[in-house]
């Protein structure tokens, strides 16, 4: 495991999304980043992320200006956006949660209060984290290739963000759902098949996002992501132990399969929905899910 480093941040840009999921504002950023960040010796200016591909285009602007941190404002699709554009740069990704599931932010022990957050990762260290790919797309916190990159579509369609809607989505797609067969090639090794999965995650970090945790083994800079999978038990049983999702022992649950690995080939029935730190996408039959060791850096709590 490697260890964080400190450094004197020097040149920050601060990119904000105006439609992050809990309404927050460009005044509740400024005032919870003026007091630890924009002070002497800090060179802080901000900008809005109007669309995916603004955020890019300014990210890619930020690495040439020479900029050392990029301050996210926004969830983990924000994040996902932005930190693969920092991928083998030398500028570092920070996080003020401000979406609705924020796994990579709770991973970290990031407060989801701005104030506090803002506090606490002024005195962070500088490290190198793993990222996973799905073919050559990036994920830090986890991707999803059954029922759970499926409700996704449902989450879209709800006007608000938050847990709520993900419940609500959730419930619908368990019924509407139609399991398919994986087969599995995990370090070109070991044939995992999996017959009708209703449950098929690879984290990268612990959470899943809004508090539920998928993987609580998982760790940052390993160099190996982790396998959750499971069937679709009773609907009751489910319901009675959902709570092991929250406290950390999802071992516990019954059907739960768990592999750990560096390198997944899969080939599934049908192409269709891969849920990648809660964006969706649409994915054919056969793709590969593997990890790059250390590929960006980020500043994180002590």
């Amino acid at each position: 495991m490697s260890g964080g480093s400190d450094q004197e941040v020097r040149k920050v840009r601060v990119l904000f999304n105006p439609k992050s999921g809990i309404g927050t504002s460009i005044e509740d950023v400024r005032h919870a980043l003026q007091k630890h960040w924009d002070v002497k010796g800090v060179d802080l200016t901000y900008q809005m992320s109007l669309s995916k591909e603004d955020g890019l285009e300014k990210t890619r602007r930020a690495v040439e200006d020479g900029v050392d941190t990029i301050f996210v404002i926004g969830g983990d699709g924000m994040v996902n956006s932005i930190g693969g554009a920092l991928i083998g740069t030398k500028t570092a990704l920070a996080v003020l949660p401000a979406g609705s599931g924020n796994g990579f932010a709770r991973h970290f022990d990031i407060p989801l209060d701005m104030q506090k957050a803002a506090k606490i990762m002024k005195q962070g260290v500088r490290r190198a984290i793993d990222v996973g790919f799905v073919d050559d797309i990036p994920f830090f916190v986890t991707c999803s290739l059954a029922w759970d990159a499926d409700l996704v579509k449902g989450f879209e369609e709800f006007p608000i963000r938050g847990i709520l809607p993900y419940v609500f989505a959730g419930i619908y797609h368990w019924f509407t759902y139609t399991p398919m067969k994986f087969n599995l090639l995990l370090d070109g090794k070991e044939e995992l098949v999996l017959d009708e999965p209703m449950l098929l995650t690879v984290a990268n970090l612990t959470e899943f996002g809004g508090g539920a945790r998928i993987a609580p083994n998982a760790k940052a800079d390993d160099g190996i992501l982790e396998l959750v999978a499971a069937g679709k038990p009773d609907p009751i049983k489910f319901v009675r132990e959902a709570h092991h999702l929250f406290d950390g022992d999802i071992d516990k649950m019954k059907s739960i399969t768990t592999r750990r690995f560096k390198r997944m080939e899969v080939k599934r029935e049908r192409g269709g929905a891969v849920q990648v730190d809660g964006e969706l996408l649409e994915m054919g039959r056969e793709f590969v899910v593997e990890v790059r060791p250390e590929a960006l850096e980020v500043i994180v709590p002590r």
